[in-house]
């Protein structure tokens, strides 16, 4: 039986694919969703792999974690910057950026505009950690990360 199929988008929101809260709890993030539109649905069960949409508002911003797993992520649409371990790069349309095993990351919507991501991880992977105090310590070091870090 072939499950292959199209998943429609309608803007920046897909058919049929719910919009999601970006996490379940936490202050460490602000103003993000989610959709997942290939890997958690029944008939996908064979994707060893997830494609989701991630979507912040102007001055949103995702959790400052690490993990084990690396992940990809494509920029679709407005601007940012991304905390990279000890360093902050700005992003933009079509950016392509690679989260490598245990890099602590963090995106950022800057402009007027929401910035929208797809992000494609393994389908079983490990949870995110978020920083310690010793590692937050480590990281402020960094003047720029310093100044744009939220947790």
């Amino acid at each position: 039986m072939d499950r292959s199929k199209v998943v429609r988008a309608l803007g920046y929101r897909w058919e049929g694919v719910p919009l999601r809260e970006y996490k379940a709890e936490g202050s460490h993030f602000h103003a993000i969703s989610r959709q997942s539109l290939i890997g958690e649905r029944e008939d996908e069960q064979g994707a060893n792999f997830l494609t989701r949409y991630f979507e912040l508002q102007p001055g949103g911003y995702s959790t400052l974690e690490h993990h084990q797993h690396p992940h990809t992520v494509v920029v679709l649409r407005g601007t940012g910057e991304v905390i990279l371990g000890d360093r902050v790069e700005a992003i933009g349309l079509h950016d392509c950026i690679y989260i490598a095993p245990d890099t602590f990351h963090q995106f950022h919507a800057v402009g007027g505009e929401p910035l929208g991501f797809l992000c494609t991880v393994d389908r079983i992977r490990d949870r995110p950690a978020l920083p310690s105090q010793e590692e937050l310590k480590q990281l402020s070091c960094h003047d720029g990360i310093r100044r744009r870090m939220r947790i």
